[in-house]
């Protein structure tokens, strides 16, 4: 019995410190490498004609489905239509369109301030930056980074429209309710404006084994809540306070931005899908992207542009991104 005992407590310390070297050496990878792409912050910005992308979806379909006379004509059309805009492209409005896909950690931050500040160097007053938002939310700090990022295109005085085509709730409406205007398509889920923490425990599992954790720290509050320690009903406390503080300011940035919402009634953690979100002054109309661009750009109106500012990762660093991301979905 005592043998038996024994070895199982063996092998069960072999699996945690064999669990712990593993998890160490994976993210001390990933810091070295995130240092060094920080250092070396090699990206590059991609442009790309939307209007000439619809010029030539439009000619390949009709290529198939009209005759000969037809076709000609359509491309006597577009010939004419292109002298027209080359002609007048300095006195047409312009389209900046972003594409933001959030994480948890609200990694495209850095490209979308890449992009941002491409697009204000050459903006005119009457142009439109869209951004075609994606993000169920995630760390506080980084999706109050991008909406400070979108907040650069308000304060130079240009129009921001944040379209959902199929979700940005929590963080992701933080950085929609900087827009000027929110569309989303009539299914899109947005809201949940609240704040989420949770930390597993394994203290009583450790003790069973009898593994005791020591922590030491200086400062009342430096630790509320640990992983491994025992945990304090004094802890807990104030870990809910800070959580409470944190939501005081997501309702005061949902106010400042989108006064009309009744903040109250939508702060509850809950999520509306468009409809409802339109009756609670979440969003300001129900269309999809797609819809709300082509609109654009058959006015003959505006020259309409992707931004797109892409980091190069090497296929090593794409693989420790791809573990975090696991790392960050099995745990707190």
């Amino acid at each position: 019995m005592w043998v038996n005992h024994a070895v199982n407590y063996l092998f069960f310390i072999l699996e945690v410190v064999t669990v712990a070297l593993a998890i160490v050496i994976v993210f001390a990878l990933i810091v070295g490498l995130s240092a060094k792409a920080k250092r070396a912050k090699k990206g590059q910005l991609n442009i790309k004609s939307l209007n000439k992308a619809y010029q030539n979806s439009q000619q390949q379909l009709a290529h198939e489905i009209f005759n000969k006379t037809e076709f000609k004509k359509l491309q006597k059309q577009h010939q004419q239509a292109q002298k027209l805009l080359h002609k007048n492209k300095a006195a047409l409005s312009n389209v900046f369109v972003i594409n933001f896909n959030g994480d948890i950690k609200a990694s495209q931050a850095e490209s979308l301030a890449e992009e941002v500040s491409a697009i204000l160097q050459v903006a005119k007053p009457d142009d439109e930056v869209v951004v075609k938002l994606e993000s169920p939310g995630g760390a506080v700090n980084g999706y109050g980074l991008a909406a400070a990022q979108l907040a650069r295109v308000k304060q130079a005085n240009l129009k921001l429209t944040a379209v959902i085509d199929q979700v940005a709730a929590s963080g992701g409406y933080m950085m929609a309710s900087v827009a000027d205007q929110i569309i989303a398509s009539p299914f899109a889920i947005v809201g949940s404006i609240g704040v989420v923490a949770q930390l597993p425990n394994i203290h009583r599992l450790l003790s069973d084994k009898g593994v005791d954790v020591e922590l030491h720290t200086a400062g009342k509050y430096k630790r509320t809540l640990t992983m491994l320690g025992e945990n304090t009903e004094e802890g807990r406390q104030k870990f809910k306070e800070e959580l409470e503080v944190v939501h005081r300011l997501f309702k005061e940035h949902i106010t400042h931005f989108r006064n009309k919402v009744e903040i109250e009634k939508v702060a509850t953690g809950e999520y509306w899908f468009g409809q409802s979100a339109l009756e609670l002054n979440l969003v300001d109309a129900l269309m999809t992207s797609d819809a709300y661009l082509l609109e654009k750009y058959q006015t003959g109106q505006y020259n309409l542009f992707q931004v797109e500012y892409q980091i190069k990762k090497s296929k090593f660093a794409a693989l420790c991104h791809s573990t975090l991301n696991l790392f960050q979905r099995v745990g707190p």
